[in-house]
């Protein structure tokens, strides 16, 4: 695990109790915590429809995100590209790479992070957008390029800014694309962890060296709750439960508090289901979670960043849990 960087995700979610603006108040706090920690980036999940999540307008909230804080890179987990026009997003992250230079990061994803109504209401004209994926990562790459300067349709002010482009992916599908391509790869290990063994096997074995990469440069997201002890963190993680069984269920519910009784606000089958999530998360002590690490690398392999994305209710103990995960990383170094 050595020089092994960390991250955080942010899904933007709406706490029970909560309104739409103490969500994006929340979001721009961890945000400045994390800054101060020392972390890498932090990323921002594009969702819409979604009455608990207040991450539709990916880009605005980026860019709020950058305005906040000092140092750390900030980007999208990810934008979803058959929501949108390349040439858009192109114009959008070249002009905050322009506000703020070297910070910026463009995570890319094929699904339409909503419902397929929704998805077709938010780019009516193209409903096989998901299939055109690598082209259109292609053509994002076109308009960042300095070379595109010279053609007729460009991305002002994108072109010739450096904006790093990472594949995000829950399949070997992605994973594939990711090492066709010589790009940064992001498994979302925290909501999709089937296939993860795999995907990060193919993507480090067919990885094609490029010009932005010369190696395969892998990050996994996790679910992680750090705290004093076990018990205090199994506590906490009731609430992870409770928002994976929402899902499943299709409420969409606030971020609940957490709960002592989990058997008692879930079906045997709902709780087995989150007992599974449990067992690919990083939950305990700052040991425990240190030793939950190397077990993980040792059976799915190592990789070069993991990103963390951390659903406790009450949210000094949300930054308590990745000021506890950042001493652990970095007692280990």
């Amino acid at each position: 695990m050595e020089n092994l960087k960390l991250s955080a995700l942010n899904l933007v979610p709406v706490r029970d109790g909560q309104d739409d603006a103490d969500a994006l108040s929340d979001m721009v706090s961890l945000a400045q915590h994390l800054d101060d920690l020392g972390y890498e980036r932090y990323w921002i999940a594009e969702h819409h429809n979604a009455p608990n999540l207040v991450s539709s307008a990916t880009a605005l909230l980026i860019q709020h995100t950058l305005e906040h804080t000092d140092h750390i890179r900030v980007g999208s987990g990810g934008i979803m590209l058959p929501n949108h026009a390349p040439l858009v997003v192109a114009e959008q992250f070249g002009t905050m790479a322009t506000l703020f230079p070297n910070r910026v990061d463009l995570g890319l994803g094929r699904a339409p992070g909503t419902d397929m109504m929704t998805a077709s209401a938010l780019r009516r004209d193209q409903h096989n957008g998901v299939y055109q994926f690598p082209e259109e990562i292609e053509e994002l790459q076109t308009f960042f390029s300095p070379e595109n300067e010279q053609a007729y349709v460009r991305a002002y002010p994108a072109a010739g800014k450096d904006i790093p482009l990472y594949v995000l992916g829950s399949s070997t599908d992605s994973a594939h694309l990711a090492a066709r391509k010589g790009l940064p790869y992001v498994f979302a290990g925290h909501f999709a962890p089937q296939q993860m063994k795999d995907a990060i096997q193919i993507y480090k074995e067919l990885f094609q060296p490029s010009g932005v990469l010369d190696k395969p440069y892998m990050i996994v997201c996790l679910n992680a709750i750090v705290a004093e002890t076990d018990e205090q963190a199994q506590y906490l993680a009731s609430t992870q439960a409770q928002v994976m069984i929402s899902i499943l269920r299709g409420k969409m519910q606030p971020v609940q508090p957490p709960t002592d009784d989990l058997r008692s606000v879930l079906t045997e089958r709902e709780y087995e289901l989150a007992q599974q999530r449990f067992r690919t998360s990083l939950i305990g002590s700052e040991d425990t979670v240190k030793e939950q690490l190397k077990a993980f690398m040792d059976h799915y392999g190592s990789f070069d960043e993991l990103m963390v994305v951390s659903y406790i209710y009450d949210q000094d103990l949300q930054k308590e849990s990745y000021s506890r995960l950042k001493h652990a990383l970095n007692d280990e170094k």
